[in-house]
C-alpha cells in the first residue's frame, strides 16, 4: 500500500509541475509580447526590443511539439500587436460608424492575421533549435517572415521590429544600407545571442555574443561616420525654407459643405501669417481641400492666388477626378502650383488603404457591404513620379505611402532631391498612432538620405534631414504653422540603390538551414528504424 501511495503521488507531483511549466510558458510568452508591445511609442522605450523576444525563446527551450511552439509564439503575437494597433477599435468605431464589439472583433482579426508570422517564427527555433549558427537563423527567419508581413496582400509594415530604434542616433544610420530589415535583423541577434549566454554559459556562446556585439559596435562606428560626412554635405548643399501648415480640421466636418469656407479660411490665415519667403514652399496636408480643385469655383481662385500674393511654391493634397470609359474615377491628389498661380503637376497616390481609400472583395463577399457603407473606391495612380520644381525634383508620399521604404526608393532612384509627406492623421485621435506613423516616416529620409518635410491635418507635422534627426514637429491637435529651411542633395545611399538585398539572403539562408536539418532529421529517423527493426 505504501508503494502504491508513493507512486500515486509522484505522478501527481510531476503531474502539478507539468502543468505548471505549461503556465510559465504561457507567461513568459505574454511578456516577450508586453516587450515588444512597449518598444514603440507613443507608450514604450525601443531599448526594451533588444531584450524582448528573451522570454518567449526560455518558453521554447522544453517545448516538446511544434504545436505547441507555434501556441507560444501566437500569444506573443497576439499581446504585442494588440498594445501596438488598438487604435484599429478607434478608428472604425468612430469613423466607419461601427458598434463598439465590431470594433474590437476587426482588430482582433487583424491581430491574429499578423501574430501568425510570430507564431511561425517560434516553430522556426523550435524546428532549428539544434543548430549551432542560430545567432544567424534566428534573424534571419525574422527578416523573412517580416517581409512577407510587409508585402501580402498589399502588405503591412506597420511597425515593423528595427522603427522601434527612431530614437537610436548613430545606429539607424545603417538603414541607408540594409533598410529597416537591418535594424530588425540586429535585434533579433542580440537577443539571441543573450539568451545563448544565459542558457549555455559556454566558451562557443561567449565568442559568438562578442562577435554579435562587435557587429554592433562596427554599426554604431559606421553611424558616427556617416553623420560626419553628411553633416559637410548639407553645409555646402543649397537650401530654401518651407512652411508647413497643419489646419487641425476635425475629421467630423472635414467633408461639411458648410464648413467649407471655414476650413480654406483657417489654411489660407495661416499661411498668410507664416509665409515662407519668396521662391519658398508651402505645404499643406492630404485633402486640405474640401472641395474638387478642378472644379472652376470661387475656392479655386482663392488658392491659386494664394502662391501668387506670396511668391512661392505650393503643395496640397486634393481629391480630383477624371471621366475613364463613360465612369468617373476619382484619386487622392497632391497638387503643385508655382508661384503664378499654375498647376505645375499632379501625383496621384499609389498605394491605397483597403477599406479606407478602396472596398476588395466587395461583391465577392455581399456582408462587406455593410461594414463599409459610405467609403468610395479611389483609383490608384499610375507610378511614383517626381513633381518638377524648375530643376528640382519632390518626391510626394500621401499618408501611408509614408511607411513604403520602396516608394522612397523609387522616387531617390529618379533623382529626387525632397520627400514630402502629406496625410491626414485625424482619423487616429489621440491614441498611439500619429506618434508611430511620425516615427516610422522617419526612416524614408535616413534610407534615400534626403530631407523630408511632413504636413499633417492634426499632427504630427515635421522636418527632419537626412540623418534622421527631427529638425522640428508640432504637437497633435492644434493649428500650427512650422517653417524651416531644407536643403537640396544628392548623396549616394546603397540601400535606395540596391533595395532589400539582404532579405534575398535571408531567404537563401532560411531555405539552406531547412534543407539540411530536414535531411538530417531524415537520417536520424531511418536509423531509428533500422535499430528497431533488428
Amino acid at each position: 500500500m505504501k508503494m502504491k501511495n508513493k507512486n500515486i503521488s509522484m505522478k501527481l507531483f510531476l503531474l502539478n509541475s507539468y502543468k505548471d511549466l505549461r503556465k510559465n510558458e504561457i507567461i513568459l510568452a505574454i511578456v516577450s509580447g508586453l516587450l515588444l508591445f512597449l518598444s514603440f511609442p507613443k507608450y514604450g522605450f525601443g531599448f526594451m526590443a533588444w531584450v524582448a523576444l528573451i522570454p518567449l525563446f526560455f518558453a521554447l527551450i522544453k517545448v516538446a511539439s511544434i504545436k505547441r511552439a507555434l501556441l507560444l509564439g501566437f500569444i506573443t503575437g497576439v499581446v504585442g500587436y494588440m498594445g501596438i494597433i488598438y487604435w484599429i477599435t478607434y478608428v472604425v468605431v468612430n469613423y466607419g460608424y461601427l458598434p463598439l464589439y465590431l470594433g474590437v472583433v476587426i482588430m482582433l482579426m487583424l491581430t491574429c492575421y499578423l501574430s501568425i508570422y510570430t507564431a511561425i517564427f517560434a516553430a522556426g527555433i523550435f524546428f532549428f533549435r539544434q543548430r549551432r549558427a542560430l545567432c544567424l537563423i534566428a534573424p534571419s527567419l525574422w527578416i523573412c517572415l517580416e517581409y512577407c508581413k510587409s508585402t501580402f496582400l498589399t502588405g503591412f509594415p506597420w511597425e515593423n521590429l528595427g522603427y522601434s530604434q527612431y530614437h537610436n542616433f548613430h545606429l539607424i544610420q545603417f538603414a541607408d544600407i540594409f533598410g529597416v530589415f537591418g535594424l530588425s535583423f540586429l535585434i533579433i541577434m542580440v537577443n539571441m545571442a543573450i539568451f545563448e549566454v544565459i542558457i549555455n554559459k559556454s566558451k562557443k556562446a561567449f565568442i559568438t555574443a562578442a562577435a554579435v556585439f562587435f557587429v554592433l559596435g562596427a554599426v554604431f562606428l559606421y553611424g558616427i561616420i556617416r553623420v560626419s560626412q553628411i553633416d559637410k554635405e548639407i553645409n555646402k548643399a543649397q537650401g530654401m525654407e518651407v512652411t508647413l501648415i497643419q489646419g487641425n480640421i476635425d475629421q467630423a466636418v472635414k467633408w461639411n459643405e458648410k464648413f467649407q469656407r471655414k476650413t480654406l479660411s483657417i489654411y489660407e490665415q495661416l499661411s498668410m501669417q507664416n509665409a515662407p519667403e519668396s521662391g519658398g514652399l508651402l505645404i499643406w496636408p492630404e485633402t486640405a481641400l474640401p472641395f474638387n480643385f478642378d472644379d472652376e469655383s470661387d475656392f479655386q481662385v482663392k488658392v491659386k492666388n494664394l502662391p501668387i500674393r506670396k511668391k512661392s511654391w505650393f503643395i496640397f493634397g486634393a481629391v480630383s477626378y477624371s471621366p475613364y470609359r463613360g465612369n468617373t474615377d476619382f484619386f487622392n491628389s497632391a497638387y503643385l502650383l508655382s508661384p503664378d498661380g499654375k498647376v505645375q503637376g499632379k501625383y496621384n497616390k499609389v498605394h491605397l488603404v483597403p477599406y479606407g481609400e478602396y472596398v476588395p472583395l466587395r461583391n465577392v463577399f455581399p456582408f462587406i457591404k455593410k461594414l463599409t457603407a459610405g467609403i468610395g473606391d479611389f483609383t490608384a495612380g499610375d507610378g511614383f513620379h517626381p513633381l518638377l520644381m524648375n530643376d528640382k525634383k519632390i518626391g510626394i508620399l500621401i499618408c501611408y505611402e509614408g511607411i513604403l521604404s520602396d516608394a522612397a526608393r523609387m522616387y531617390k532612384n529618379q533623382s529626387a532631391q525632397l520627400l514630402v509627406n502629406i496625410t491626414n492623421d485625424a482619423w487616429f485621435g489621440v491614441t498611439s498612432a500619429p506618434f508611430q506613423h511620425f516615427t516610422m516616416a522617419l526612416f524614408r529620409a535616413v534610407e534615400t538620405r534626403l530631407y523630408l518635410v511632413r504636413a499633417a491635418n492634426t499632427g504630427i507635422s515635421g522636418i527632419i534631414d537626412p540623418r534622421g534627426k527631427i529638425i522640428a514637429q508640432t504637437n497633435i491637435f492644434e493649428a500650427q504653422a512650422l517653417k524651416g529651411n531644407i536643403k537640396y542633395l544628392n548623396i549616394y545611399s546603397f540601400y535606395a540603390k540596391n533595395g532589400d538585398i539582404l532579405v534575398a539572403i535571408c531567404f537563401v539562408l532560411i531555405i539552406i538551414c531547412f534543407l539540411f536539418s530536414w535531411k538530417g532529421r531524415s537520417k536520424n529517423d531511418n536509423r531509428k528504424h533500422a535499430r528497431n527493426s533488428k
